[in-house]
């Protein structure tokens, strides 16, 4: 029988004794600890935990995960299917509609067993600590609530202190620093650009700032551009307002927002649920959080499929100087170091996928 205990894991601290379970986003402004998983789609799931404590990400044990087969993934949009939606966008730019859209595909893969135990999002997590380290990541684990999310995301949606929330937008992808290109940096000044009027709808005028502007930062087997855009919330507003104000996350749909999402509505073929939406923690006790963009994820979807189905996407974004093929790419390469280690390829081949 399929039934493991609820549990959140962020930050060196783990969340377990589940109080209550919201789709409310006033509740983030209330009292305790809650994990927050927050859909594309816009579906929001906030969980308060009655126990937090600090605990390292165990090490992972044998057979505690099985990963579908190396062979078995497929992809919501295929290489022709993806390079003709690239050749689609810039059409769209062409035409002035928009001048970034992100492009995205779902991997699945059936897992094995019908509720088998080791099908345990918590377990892939401590794979991906081991293999993948990522500044955000972590687990959100609610079966009965159909979330069950492991997370190695290197990229922050929001970050919270009291008054001042942070955001760190990432654009530009490449196997090393010689790799990024004038388009990647123009991209990212874009997203910025996005990101600033997204939180100057809800901080003080004058408070929104760039302390960082496309950094190179080094993550397990690329680099990316990151840049961070800081603001104060003015007068009363809290999460609803913040969400609301900034959601989805502009690195992942593109500028202007509304056209981009149009066109992504237009071209993608599956829903991306947890994938480019906001996974984390809010204290509410002491105003803290933090919360990731849902890039590098996986989810288990038990609701769709008559066995437990394991997912996760990949995307690049897309401009005027974008090259179909190499958009692909991007977004294999993005894939190919963490569906390796989810199928248990990785170790098998030494570490070197």
């Amino acid at each position: 029988m399929y039934d493991l205990a609820p549990l959140a894991r962020f930050g060196g601290l783990v969340a377990t004794g589940l109080r209550d379970v919201t789709h409310d986003p006033e509740a983030l402004d209330s009292t305790g600890f809650w994990a927050v998983a927050a859909d594309f789609e816009g579906r929001l799931t906030c969980a308060r935990f009655a126990d937090v404590r600090p605990a390292a990400v165990p090490a992972p044990e044998p057979g505690q995960w099985r990963g579908p087969g190396p062979g078995d993934w497929t992809s919501s949009l295929d290489r022709a299917a993806y390079t003709a939606g690239v050749r689609r966008i810039r059409e769209h730019i062409a035409a002035g509609e928009v001048y970034q859209a992100n492009l995205c595909r779902v991997l699945s893969a059936p897992l094995p067993g019908p509720d088998s135990a080791t099908a345990d999002v918590d377990a892939l997590t401590a794979l991906l600590a081991r293999d993948n380290p990522a500044p955000y990541a972590g687990t959100i684990r609610l079966p009965a609530h159909g979330v069950e999310i492991s997370t190695a995301s290197p990229e922050l949606y929001l970050r919270r202190t009291g008054r001042v929330v942070e955001s760190g937008p990432i654009k530009g992808t490449g196997r090393t620093a010689a790799d990024l290109l004038d388009k990647d940096h123009a991209e990212n000044v874009m997203i910025v650009d996005l990101v600033r009027n997204d939180l100057g709808r809800v901080c003080a005028t004058g408070s929104v700032t760039v302390p960082a502007l496309c950094a190179v930062e080094p993550h397990p087997g690329l680099v990316h551009l990151v840049s961070a855009v800081r603001g104060r919330l003015a007068g009363r507003a809290g999460w609803p307002e913040l969400l609301a104000a900034t959601f989805p996350p502009g690195s992942v749909t593109g500028a202007p927002k509304s056209s981009a999402l149009k066109i992504i509505e237009e071209l993608e073929t599956a829903p991306r649920g947890p994938y480019c939406g906001g996974i984390g923690w809010v204290d509410a006790d002491r105003g803290t959080a933090a919360l990731a963009v849902g890039i590098r994820t996986f989810w288990i979807d038990r609701a769709t499929a008559a066995r437990p189905v394991l997912r996760f996407g990949a995307g690049a974004g897309i401009t005027w100087g974008s090259d179909p093929e190499a958009e692909w790419e991007e977004t294999e390469l993005k894939a190919s170091r963490l569906l390796a280690i989810a199928s248990g390829a990785y170790e098998a081949s030494g570490r070197t996928a």
